[in-house]
């Protein structure tokens, strides 16, 4: 069976940090009265800051699957994975924003992911570890190589002021008032995979633990009315219409807060035995991420594993509830977030995570033991001014606007490339050897055909156009031998010969290559000039650049990336070339156009290659 590790995490908190002060301000005065519990739970929970996605209207500014996938992006973008080589997402939240479809299809579509596994969980806290439990098990079991998991909640909106005004209620109910202190918003996501990271840390998932206590317990947090939370269920939808059902209170998040106490004795009751199992040894916890959901609970966990024998010292626990909020589902994964980056981490070290649910009582924990070096950490690159490739033309009319066409198509070009996610990877330091094998497999199929559009330009362009017809013979001379350099940086990685030759251009590098011969095959097509700009630029301003982050990140030899270092010295001399040929003397506003337009449908084309690496 595969290990399995997370190697990246993301979080997402909307709008700026809200304080204690301010949280009537978003979730609005209850018949223009302030609250009168307010301060009480909140000298109780600890919490100082928090999270909303809504504004002072009352009006959301996302929807939870937003949260999540900006979460998701996140944690993305500081993997080695591409976001269209998602093989799963998993999700776990206690209210999506829709009660159908799932949750995890809302957040599949707000990313830029291909056709993928998907996994729901809706429960309270605990559903976001039983995400994650379904990755580890299907990615320990060799079913997929990598996965997503979120934890997102948005319950902000089950607070605002005009929903219990609508019921017509003199005051809310305790155990309604009492969680409009206590949640908040925000979202976070870890990307799982069958091996660690090639630099800094991951953390190896050892197990995931997770047990049901709801045959010994009543319900304790719910959303739907009942006779009494311990008597016959009757929720929301067994009422004869939705106003009957909400103004009797029956959409209110709300929670028995005299059962809380109990969700501690459990918790540490399924503690003690996994150390009974041998699963836990608490000397050799070196991290507690523990989420509760106030500090009032802190002290009577501590208390208890103290009488236990399994006594665990202050400065071996992390939270951040007082700075981040109790987001539910999502607290483990903003929790481990932080600290996962947080610098404190070193090779080896123990964490067990500990993640309780008041629903109807789940405990759940996890053993992460931490890989990697932690001073052997991805470079990360400072960003890089765009702008586009000099070109020495001519001073005429013609000639100044054609260059600004080809500067403004370049620098739109550039920032697109910058959003692709192979590119992304190559300027933040966090690009994988497979996504480098990958990225060189898809462009040889590209690469090869380049000399043989070139030379059938050159076949039909007049011999009356000598130079012209000069300028394209001379660069196929200088292209046609690419593609056998980049096989050879193939074949240095440990990649066979035979697997690069026998592959395929992905759905980005059909288009471009079709688009090149049917340009090429027309009388006199000297509009290609913009497509050399282009692919010349790519060389002259990119190639050389990339290959130096890909060699410094990888730590890679020179025979494994000279086909990028090399085009980044080789593409400065076929750009003069270039440029002899836009200054030819009957270029004219016509020919101009063209070759703008050709320019800019390389780019877009070019980019479409890139996005679309691993697509056949």
């Amino acid at each position: 069976m595969e290990e399995v590790y997370i190697n990246a995490l993301g979080t997402y908190l909307p709008n700026d940090p809200i304080s204690n002060e301010e949280m009537e301000e978003y979730l609005g005065k209850i018949n223009g009265k302030e609250s009168r519990a307010k301060s009480k739970i909140l000298s109780q929970n600890g919490i100082k800051n928090r999270h909303y996605a809504l504004d002072k209207n009352q009006k959301s500014t996302h929807t939870n699957a937003q949260l999540a996938a900006n979460a998701s992006k996140a944690a993305l973008k500081r993997s080695g994975l591409l976001e269209n080589n998602l093989q799963l997402i998993c999700t776990g939240t206690t209210q999506g924003d829709l009660p159908v479809p799932g949750f995890a299809s809302l957040v599949h579509a707000e990313l830029d992911a291909n056709h993928c596994e998907l996994a729901n969980f809706q429960s309270v806290c605990a559903s976001g570890i039983m995400a994650v439990k379904n990755a580890y098990l299907q990615i320990k079991a060799m079913e997929k190589q990598n996965a997503l998991c979120v934890g997102s909640e948005f319950a902000s909106r089950l607070f605002k002021a005009s929903r219990f005004e609508a019921q017509k209620q003199k005051s809310i109910p305790f155990d309604t008032e009492f969680l409009r202190w206590m949640l908040s918003d925000g979202a976070g996501a870890m990307v799982l995979e069958n091996k660690p990271n090639t630099n800094g840390l991951s953390l190896k998932i050892e197990w995931v633990d997770i047990k049901s206590h709801a045959h010994e317990q009543p319900l304790c947090m719910y959303v739907g009315q009942m006779d009494q939370p311990d008597g016959p269920l009757k929720g929301w939808l067994d009422y004869p219409d939705y106003e009957t059902a909400s103004s009797a209170g029956a959409i209110n998040l709300k929670q028995n807060t005299r059962l809380l106490n109990k969700v501690v004795e459990v918790g540490v009751a399924h503690y003690f035995e996994l150390i009974d199992q041998e699963k836990i040894v608490t000397e050799n916890i070196d991290w507690l991420c523990c989420h509760y959901s106030s500090l009032y609970f802190k002290e009577p966990i501590q208390e208890l594993l103290k009488k236990g024998g399994a006594h665990i010292p202050e400065e071996k626990w992390f939270s951040n509830l007082t700075s981040k909020g109790n987001t539910g589902a999502a607290s483990i994964f903003i929790m481990l977030e932080e600290l996962m980056y947080s610098g404190k981490l070193k090779e080896n070290d123990t964490i067990i995570c500990m993640v309780p649910e008041s629903g109807r009582f789940i405990t759940s924990f996890m053993k992460l033991t931490v890989v990697g070096n932690s001073k052997n950490t991805a470079p990360k690159y400072a960003i890089r001014k765009v702008e586009a490739p000099d070109l020495n033309v001519d001073s005429n009319p013609t000639s100044e606007w054609l260059v600004r066409q080809l500067t403004q198509i370049w620098i739109d070009f550039e920032n697109k490339l910058l959003e692709v996610p192979i590119v992304k990877q190559i300027h933040q330091g966090t690009l994988s050897l497979d996504n480098y094998k990958l990225l060189l497999f898809d462009l040889r199929q590209q690469v090869i055909d380049g000399s043989q559009w070139i030379s059938r330009a050159a076949s039909n362009i007049d011999i009356g156009l000598f130079e012209l017809r000069s300028a394209f013979i001379k660069h196929t001379a200088t292209e046609h031998k690419d593609y056998q350099l980049l096989e050879k940086n193939y074949v240095a990685l440990g990649e066979t010969l035979e697997k690069i030759q026998l592959g395929q251009k992905n759905i980005g590098s059909t288009a471009l290559s079709a688009f090149m011969f049917q340009q090429a095959s027309k009388p006199n097509p000297i509009d290609l000039l913009g497509a050399m700009f282009i692919i010349e630029g790519i060389g002259k301003r990119l190639a050389g650049y990339w290959g130096n982050l890909i060699q410094d990140q990888l730590e890679l030899e020179d025979n494994q990336v000279s086909f990028l270092t090399y085009h980044g010295v080789a593409d400065e001399n076929h750009f003069h070339r270039l440029e002899e040929a836009l200054n030819h003397p009957l270029m004219n506003m016509e020919l101009a156009k063209e070759i703008a337009k050709t320019a800019k449908t390389t780019a877009l084309l070019y980019h479409l290659q890139l996005k679309e690496l691993g697509n056949y």
